[in-house]
C-alpha cells in the first residue's frame, strides 16, 4: 500500500529542508512525496524539480501556474493523489513543524484502520511542543468555535498534518474549491463528516486525533495569530455550508 504525502509550497527556496525529505523518503518505502509549487514567485519550482528527479517514483513536483492559497495547493495535491489511485492521502506542512517522523507515526495509525487521522498539540508531560502563548490561546479560542461549527469535539482543527482513507466522502469534499483561505482544514473535516448528495459521510467514530510528540513554531511562518483572529470570520460561512450540506 503506497499513501501520497502533499506537501504545499510557496516561496520555499531558502527554507524547504531536502536533506530532510530525502532522509524521510530513502527511510520508509510504503508512501511518495507529491510537492506542489503554489505558483511562487522565487526558485521554488526548480528545487521541486530537481528533488523529484533525484527520487524519481517517490517524490513528485506538481506546478500551479498560479498563486491560489494554500487551501488550494492542498486540494490540487489531495485530488492528484486520488486521481493517480492513492489508497491513503494526507500532507504536512513545508515547514516541517510537524517533523518527518511524527508524520509517518501518523501514517502508521491511518494504516490501522481509521478513515482519518489528525495530528494534535497536545503539551502533554513527556512531549516536546513549542507554539507561542499567543498562537496557543488563540489557537484554543478558534479549536472551540470550530468544534460547534462542526458538531465535534476536536481539540485541535488547525494543526497541518492529517491523513485521510480514500472514500466516496473524501472524493466529494473535494470537488469544489473551499470557501475558507485559512480555515479550510476545518471545512474539509467539515465536509467529509457531512457528506453531499447520494454520498454518505464519515462517522465521528472514524476519525482520530493523535496527540504528537514533536512541534515547534519555525521562524518565518506565513500564518501570523492575525491571521488566525481573522479565520473566525471564515467560520460562519463555512457554518453555512455545512447546514446546506446536512439538509442534503
Amino acid at each position: 500500500m503506497t499513501a501520497t504525502l502533499v506537501i504545499p509550497c510557496y516561496n520555499e527556496e531558502k527554507r524547504l529542508d531536502v536533506a530532510a525529505l530525502l532522509a524521510m523518503v530513502d527511510g520508509r518505502a510504503d508512501f511518495r512525496l507529491l510537492l506542489v509549487d503554489d505558483g511562487s514567485r522565487d526558485g521554488t519550482r526548480g528545487v521541486l524539480v530537481g528533488l523529484a528527479g533525484s527520487r524519481p517514483g517517490r517524490v513528485e513536483a506538481l506546478a500551479l501556474e498560479r498563486n491560489g492559497g494554500k487551501a488550494e495547493a492542498v486540494r490540487a495535491g489531495l485530488r492528484a493523489a486520488l486521481a493517480a489511485g492513492a489508497p491513503i492521502v494526507g500532507y504536512f506542512d513545508a515547514d516541517l513543524s510537524t517533523p518527518p517522523q511524527e508524520m509517518l507515526r501518523l501514517l502508521d495509525v491511518i494504516l490501522g484502520g481509521p478513515s482519518v487521522v489528525l495530528g494534535s498539540r497536545v503539551a502533554l508531560l513527556g512531549a516536546d511542543i513549542h507554539r507561542t502563548a499567543s498562537r496557543h490561546y488563540l489557537g484554543r479560542v478558534f479549536a472551540s468555535v470550530a468544534s460547534l461549527v462542526l458538531d465535534a469535539r476536536v481539540y485541535d482543527t488547525q494543526c497541518g498534518a492529517k491523513l485521510f482513507r480514500r472514500s466516496p466522502a473524501l472524493e466529494a469534499a473535494l470537488e469544489a474549491p473551499f470557501l475558507s483561505r485559512w480555515a479550510f482544514d476545518v471545512e474539509l473535516l467539515g465536509r467529509l463528516l457531512a457528506g453531499a448528495p447520494g454520498v454518505s459521510g464519515v462517522a465521528p467514530s472514524e476519525v482520530v486525533e493523535v496527540p504528537l510528540r514533536t512541534w515547534r513554531d519555525v521562524p518565518g511562518s506565513k500564518l501570523a495569530p492575525s491571521a488566525m483572529v481573522g479565520a473566525l470570520a471564515d467560520l460562519a460561512r463555512i457554518g453555512r455550508d455545512l447546514a446546506r450540506r446536512r439538509r442534503g
